[in-house]
């Protein structure tokens, strides 16, 4: 049985349209992905916190940033109880949805390929990041 989801439950529709762009809408709430090599975040260095661009919430610490080489931002473990991993069966693939856990957005995916010191590749769309130092 899937555990019941913690997501806030006062994000409709109307505050994602008018708080996102047409690129963000469609990946964060769409489940899109923007191309390989072309996200603000990618090859970023600064020291801080990676948030949910369309709530604020915390997500990444760039202590957790790696290069993968796949083509976009990289982290080897989330910000404790932030995000939510769910089963993505889209494009005849099965892989594992991390969804932003308070608003309910989709950031991308992750990867238990390899990884900074975790073994883990959360491979997030940098539009669906705010970087806060």
């Amino acid at each position: 049985m899937k555990p019941k989801s913690k997501t806030n439950r006062q994000f409709n529709d109307t505050f994602f349209r008018q708080k996102l762009t047409s690129d963000e809408y469609y990946v964060m709430r769409q489940k899109g992905t923007e191309a390989p090599f072309s996200g603000k975040y990618l090859y970023w260095e600064e020291k801080g916190y990676y948030r949910c661009r369309a709530c604020g919430q915390k997500l990444f610490s760039s202590h957790h940033k790696f290069q993968s080489g796949s083509g976009w931002p990289s982290f080897d473990e989330a910000i404790k109880n932030s995000v939510e991993i769910h089963i993505d069966f889209s494009h005849f693939m099965v892989r594992n949805e991390v969804i932003c856990r308070n608003c309910g957005s989709h950031l991308g995916h992750l990867f238990y390929d390899y990884g900074g010191k975790t073994g883990l590749r959360y491979c997030i769309n940098s539009v669906a990041l705010q970087f806060k130092k």
